[in-house]
């Protein structure tokens, strides 16, 4: 077998490893932040399981930082004292990103897991099969139940040759993004191998697990080798250490790709897929670059940058700032010269979080454009409405930082030398564990922190109005915003929803409470990007009954299966373009559709046509359709 078969043949609890059928697997680990973690821990709370069941469940603090109001530290309160009565070890606020943190400090191959986020897949850097979900799943699987989800095409990515100097791990995931797209993916497991692998370290292989997310792959897995040992016994955890490689190539499909004709490439706004070489946008005018978060924010990110820009000043025309991905990178940079190196040159240090990424703090000015190695560059999502975000790698950022507009680092003469350290700065007293005393802990709820909305019962006929009409590959950032002003209302579903659609039509809430229940209508790839299941908590709050679109993203799909919302699909390509906003939809036969596997019927009232419905569902997200969402399933299974 290949190395994803063993790790879901190992944990496997039903179902055939045949691609297109719903198996269940175990989950090892867990994983929770603060912006997708409040609902979580109410989801699992309702549930009435005293103690979390799984290996190892960890709640980072790490997107929610700004601290502009009492929402955001209450909430963290929140989760720390929910993380200790129930079995949760919390990552404080400052210890680190969580993919970075986990990857120094309890990612272990051959294990499963499951993360209420999206860029959860960078644990595969280690061989683990891990999947981001919606915080519902993973609260399920906190309490014990297995994950249930359609077994993925394996595709081997067989590397070959070596990267050229100024070439990184960045420019392999933007390589594969600009020749497959932001929905390539879907559906996949990219694993990679090849005699190209043994060239890349596993800061360098967390790059591209982290990015194979935007390529829509359900996850993303390398081999435990002979760099995994060495990057666990720098880590003084030589004990997680197992070699984990696939026996023959018994692969959906392979992609070959030489490393050594990769030159460096830039993602242009506003997809993570639009990718050109830097030398055809060199020149362009920048007025901010950012460098950090979840991806390309370790200790050997840093201090590539740290080396390119000492001695030398970031131009006027733009700040540069720095997110280290963890308090362990952070200390081993500053140790080493790097933070100073980089203020000296000019550089703003921020603090050990996501940060820019998710709107939280650094957004652009009007109009300007960000240059960002970061992982996502969808419109608004950095804080402004306006915003021109293009995405590259450390080399590309630090380069451009100092000219004042995107250059091709090859300008620069010989790239440093930065070299993975023998041993890494290891100070675990920033996880806390949880309490071995659970009844003496008082959950601490502030008053944002609010009950969650009820879920509809399923109907066998829909009726009402489009709400709204959308293109192809609108993101959750889209659907339901984050940054500064939006992100501290999570654990408050009435006040968030009224941001839904923010970007696209602020008076979608108002028409939608005015005038539901109602539909959305959307293209391609509807709801990719982040996990939040907000993004189908909010519009379900608000009256929204079913999303009518061409295709979904997985995650997607599977939050607005757990909060009761249709997530159907037109079967004729002009009757989505026929059907508009404010046309009044009747749909009819759900219960017996859903229940004997039949289509769906459309009529479209304005316009006096009827079409067929068609959906992809597991036999799982019919059963919890037809129990009003996944509280109502699981419940019913008590």
């Amino acid at each position: 077998m290949n190395i994803t078969q063993k790790i879901i043949s190992s944990h496997l609890v039903d179902g055939k490893l045949k691609p297109g059928e719903e198996i269940a697997i175990t989950i090892d680990q867990t994983l929770l932040q603060d912006a997708t973690g409040t609902v979580a821990m109410l989801e699992f709370e309702s549930l009435g399981i005293p103690r979390i069941k799984s290996k190892r469940c960890t709640v980072y603090v790490d997107h929610n930082m700004l601290q502009t109001g009492f929402e955001n530290p209450d909430d963290h309160l929140f989760l720390q004292s929910m993380a200790a009565k129930y079995g949760a070890y919390f990552s404080r606020p400052g210890n680190g990103i969580s993919h970075q943190a986990a990857l120094e400090r309890s990612d272990i191959p051959g294990q499963t897991m499951l993360g209420a986020d999206s860029h959860t897949p960078q644990a595969g850097a280690m061989a683990m099969l891990a999947i981001g979900a919606g915080g519902f799943e993973v609260a399920a699987a906190m309490a014990g139940e297995p994950y249930r989800f359609k077994m993925p095409q394996i595709v081997l990515v067989k590397l070959t040759g070596k990267l050229k100097p100024w070439v990184s791990a960045k420019d392999v995931i933007l390589e594969l993004l600009r020749k497959y797209t932001v929905s390539g993916g879907v559906g996949k497991i990219f694993e990679y191998g090849g005699p190209g692998l043994a060239t890349l370290n596993v800061p360098q292989r967390s790059t591209i697990a982290n990015m194979g997310a935007e390529l829509g792959l359900t996850s993303s897995v390398f081999p435990s080798d002979e760099q995994t040992q060495r990057f666990l016994k720098a880590q003084k955890r030589e004990k997680d250490f197992a070699p984990l490689t696939a026996d023959n190539s018994d692969y959906d499909d392979v992609i070959e790709l030489d490393l050594s004709k990769l030159e460096p490439l830039v993602a242009q706004p506003h997809s993570p897929d639009n990718v050109v070489p830097v030398q055809e946008i060199a020149g362009t005018l920048l007025r901010q670059v950012t460098v950090g978060s979840s991806v390309n924010s370790s200790f050997m990110d840093l201090m590539t940058v740290a080396k390119i820009v000492e001695g030398r000043k970031v131009h006027p025309n733009l700040h540069l700032t720095i997110s280290p991905g963890s308090r362990q990178v952070l200390v081993m940079a500053t140790q080493a010269g790097g933070m100073s190196a980089l203020f000296k040159a000019g550089a703003r240090g921020l603090e050990v979080a996501c940060g820019p990424c998710i709107g939280m703090g650094m957004a652009p000015p009007s109009g300007g454009n960000s240059l960002r190695t970061f992982n996502r560059n969808f419109p608004g999502r950095s804080g402004t409405a306006d915003d021109r975000v293009y995405l590259c790698s450390p080399e590309i950022a630090a380069a451009s930082a100092i000219n004042g507009v995107i250059t091709d680092p090859r300008t620069l003469g010989n790239p440093p030398l930065v070299e993975m350290p023998d041993e890494f700065y290891i100070d675990d007293s920033g996880f806390l564990p949880p309490t071995e005393n659970p009844g003496e802990v008082e959950i601490v709820r502030g008053p944002n922190i609010q009950p969650l909305p009820t879920v509809p019962l399923p109907a066998d006929t829909l009726k009402g109005p489009v709400l709204l009409k959308l293109k192809d590959n609108i993101s959750t950032d889209e659907i339901l915003p984050a940054g500064a002003r939006v992100l501290p209302l999570r654990s408050n579903i009435p006040a968030i929803a009224e941001y839904t659609f923010n970007y696209l039509d602020k008076t979608f809430p108002a028409r939608a409470k005015q005038k539901g229940p109602g539909f959305i209508v959307a293209g391609k790839n509807y709801g990719q990007g982040s996990s939040r299941e907000h993004a189908a908590i909010a519009p379900m709050y608000l009256g929204v009954r079913a999303v009518i679109a061409l295709t979904f993203a997985r995650i997607h799909q599977d939050n607005l299966v757990n909060f009761g919302l249709l997530p159907l699909r037109f079967v004729e390509l002009e009757k989505y373009d026929a059907t508009e906003q404010d046309d009044e939809l009747m749909i009819s036969g759900i219960l017996d559709g859903l229940r004997n596997g039949k289509k769906i019927q459309l009529k479209n009232l304005t316009k006096n046509f009827e079409t067929e419905l068609s959906y992809e569902l597991t036999s799982r997200q019919v059963q919890i359709l037809l129990k009003g969402g996944l509280a109502g399933l699981l419940k019913s299974q008590k």
